[in-house]
């Protein structure tokens, strides 16, 4: 994640006495509150970073409704650095918590790296892109029954 004293982060931090009391501070260069406004409606979005136990995690909500996809990249890209993967998690019913009906969130493990499906499984690929697909992703033969 950003260092969220970064310019390009720190310019959306919310600095109230009500953040105050809610957090403790305003917060530092791994954690704060912050109020940017959708790309697409202008709407406030309001937005929870932090990084501990091992994660990155922002919190993005909206008043009456859940942020979108747009909101929710637009985020991502403000606080995460271009190379670094950040995910929704779906997790199975048993472990759903839900604090809040109209916040979504993203996630960045700092112990692992997550492994991502290849590109051929996302989107058809380019036949000048065959080659170098096929390089990096070698075909794994049969799939194996357990």
């Amino acid at each position: 994640m950003r260092n969220l004293y970064d310019r390009e982060v720190a310019r959306f931090r919310l600095k109230t006495d009500r953040i105050v009391q809610l957090f403790g501070s305003v917060g530092d260069d791994t954690a704060g509150a912050f109020e940017a406004r959708s790309p697409r409606s202008g709407e406030k979005l309001f937005i929870v970073a932090s990084t501990g136990e091992g994660w990155d995690h922002v919190s993005v909500s909206c008043q009456k409704r859940c942020p979108t996809w747009e909101e929710m990249s637009y985020v991502k890209r403000l606080f995460f650095l271009p190379g670094e993967v950040a995910y929704q998690l779906h997790v199975g019913e048993a472990d759903h918590i839900n604090f809040h009906e109209n916040c979504l969130h993203l996630w960045r493990c700092l112990d692992a790296e997550v492994p991502l499906p290849p590109p051929g499984l996302i989107a058809p690929i380019r036949n000048d892109q065959r080659k170098a697909f096929y390089e990096k992703y070698p075909d794994p033969g049969p799939a194996k029954t357990v």
